[in-house]
């Protein structure tokens, strides 16, 4: 190993840092153990060689955390359950923001308001549904009084869920406008503009989409949100 302190090419003060610094050892995030120099005095801690220590540790650290949480994540969307289709009693949580994986409680959606997005999750074992994105839904609050009656069996408390996934073209449905032809807003694809009416089963009421969007049937267990039954029609597009 080079020995730093007795190094000719760096300036005097720099090899007495490194000569009278001590060696300590660190457990980085993946459980393994790195050696580390550390700075005995303050004075000494503002020097070139234990500035550039630590920014060589805070490196390891970052890229060690970085690995771990990707390892995390990964091991989430391949746990067993986490591809399969929406089950009856499955919760509801965010799909992203500030609140991603928490479970949605009737309170967090508010009528007219745009629509959630969100996964359902395995109420026993906690596994959240996202292996596959045909399990991505768009949560929405309506008046209870807009809703129609072929809809309405699928609501709870005025609570809608349909498919994030487009029939057209399978693109994410992402908009929610005021409808091209109407007064009342719409979950619209920015993909060919195709509009849906979460009124009305998820009705086409613009653009080339065949067929409505994918319902999800809900119901209230106590204070939650739940999955009622399987979905209501294809997830997608038609094959």
């Amino acid at each position: 190993m080079h020995d730093v302190s007795s190094d000719d090419s760096l300036g005097p003060s720099t090899r007495a840092s490194f000569a009278n610094a001590t060696q300590s050892t660190t457990i980085v995030a993946d459980g393994t153990q790195a050696a580390t120099m550390s700075c005995p005095t303050k004075a000494e801690a503002s020097g070139t060689a234990c500035v550039a220590r630590r920014a060589l540790l805070v490196t390891v650290l970052a890229g060690c955390l970085g690995v771990v949480g990707t390892n995390t994540a990964d091991a989430q969307d391949d746990a067993p359950g986490s591809d399969e289709r929406p089950q009856k009693a499955d919760l509801l949580v965010f799909a992203e923001g500030d609140h991603a994986g928490e479970i949605i409680k009737p309170d967090d959606l508010k009528a007219g308001a745009p629509p959630v997005r969100a996964w359902p999750m395995d109420p026993n074992s906690k596994v959240v549904r996202k292996g596959s994105r045909l399990n991505e839904l768009l949560l929405v609050r309506l008046d209870p009084a807009e809703i129609d009656d072929e809809t309405k069996p699928r609501a709870a408390d005025g609570i809608l869920a349909y498919s994030a996934v487009c029939s057209h073209a399978g693109c994410t449905v992402t908009a929610w406008v005021k409808a091209a032809e109407g007064d009342k807003p719409v979950f619209k694809c920015m993909c060919h503009n195709s509009e849906f009416d979460p009124r009305q089963s998820g009705q086409v009421v613009f653009g080339p989409a065949p067929r409505r969007l994918a319902g999800l049937p809900l119901q209230m267990a106590g204070p939650s949100i739940t999955v009622a039954a399987a979905f209501v029609g294809k997830v997608g597009l038609q094959k």
